[in-house]
């Protein structure tokens, strides 16, 4: 983490609340149930963290939250709340891929597994209705960073297919996120060289995502925490598909400052 910077962040996409809180080298992390529960918990679970590391909201760096895609009303929730602490505060948010977050979590779950090696993550989130939210994404290391290899998708688990994205670009390549507990038996067209991983989108993810998109200049004002919705892209104009694809786009270039 890098230091004087002070971040709260929040993810509320799936059916667990995560919340952390960051200042320097230290965190404060929540773990619990989400879902229905998210909305009446997040705040006061954030509140009590920040009161833990002794900061009030005013002093934060950003308020970093997980944006989609996931669960509607777990997003409508991270954004909600986002922009109320965020313009309350007079204080910029810093929104995050929840499936960028998820390969981070198996990165660092799985670090010995890669070292200084290319690391290959295919990113799977239970969708519900039947399907799956996938992308896929290459680590190269902590100066190269993270490269986006397939934007993010919804599809039957049956026709995920990021392999010839990842074969042979990486050192090690990982199925990571939850869609194995529900999906199991119609992803097994996946081979058996991509080790499975389970992993979350976790508030701990996006801390650490989040020194370099913010150093990048991609914290945006309160009002503008709005969540991603793969499925719904008819809700948005030509020009907010436009403006979600260019976020995309310098979210990882962030992440890759020297490419």
């Amino acid at each position: 983490m890098s230091s004087g910077l002070q971040f709260l962040a929040f993810d509320t996409s799936t059916d667990v609340l995560s919340v952390a809180v960051s200042c320097g080298d230290q965190t404060w992390v929540h773990e619990g149930d989400g879902g229905a529960q998210a909305s009446a918990h997040l705040i006061p679970v954030a509140m009590d963290l920040l009161a833990q590391a002794g900061l009030q909201l005013s002093e934060l760096t950003a308020i970093v939250f997980g944006r989609g895609p996931g669960s509607f009303t777990g997003l409508r929730t991270a954004c909600a709340v986002a922009q109320g602490l965020a313009y309350g505060a007079h204080v910029p948010v810093l929104p995050v891929d929840t499936l960028l977050a998820v390969a981070e979590q198996a990165r660092f779950d799985f670090q010995g597994l890669a070292q200084d090696k290319p690391l290959g993550v295919l990113a799977l989130l239970d969708a519900r209705m039947d399907e799956v939210y996938s992308a896929a994404y290459a680590w190269q290391g902590t100066v190269l960073g993270w490269h986006v290899l397939q934007d993010l998708r919804v599809s039957k688990p049956e026709a995920v297919d990021a392999l010839r994205k990842l074969e042979g670009r990486a050192g090690a390549c990982l199925c990571a996120g939850n869609a194995f507990a529900h999906y199991a038996e119609r992803l097994q067209h996946l081979p058996a060289w991509m080790l499975r991983a389970q992993a979350m989108p976790t508030a701990q993810a996006l801390l650490r995502l989040a020194p370099a998109l913010w150093q990048a200049g991609l914290s945006v004002p309160a009002e503008q925490a709005m969540p991603l919705y793969v499925r719904d892209k008819v809700a948005y104009t030509t020009a907010e598909r436009t403006a979600i694809k260019a976020a995309q786009v310098a979210q990882m270039a962030a992440l890759n400052p020297t490419d």
